[in-house]
């Protein structure tokens, strides 16, 4: 009986270190985009992303760069080439939606190529 009490208690710690390292993989993930749209790193971007096997549109929602999604980060740091890549990575109809033109307009940085290129294809 104590036998299966440890062996439980060592498969719930072994979860639990599971899950808080891919918790810390995440946050590396996003810290390293958020630095690499600062810095107008297309190439780097795309690279991070194969590396990490994932798709930004499945992660777009959980990355925050200074309370900014990618988009609004790559506005903000006049990333031109990041944030039209970003752009063309996502679906129309999340960036239709997600409020981003509508926040550039009000924080005067409707006039970002970044923001005609979601305008376009977002077909607002």
């Amino acid at each position: 009986m104590k036998l299966s009490t440890v062996a439980f208690a060592i498969s719930v710690s072994a979860v639990a270190l599971l899950s808080s390292g891919q918790a810390s993989a995440n946050a590396q993930l996003a810290a390293s985009l958020c630095d690499y749209v600062a810095a107008d790193d297309k190439s780097r971007i795309r690279k991070k992303l194969k590396e990490s096997r994932v798709k930004l549109r499945n992660i777009f929602d959980g990355v925050s760069c200074g309370g900014n999604n990618l988009i609004r980060h790559a506005v903000v740091n006049n990333a031109v080439k990041s944030g039209t890549f970003i752009v063309k990575q996502m679906p129309k109809g999340a960036l239709a939606s997600n409020g981003d033109a509508d926040w550039a307009d009000a924080n005067g940085h409707s006039g970002s190529e970044i923001i005609a290129a979601l305008k376009t294809r977002a077909g607002i």
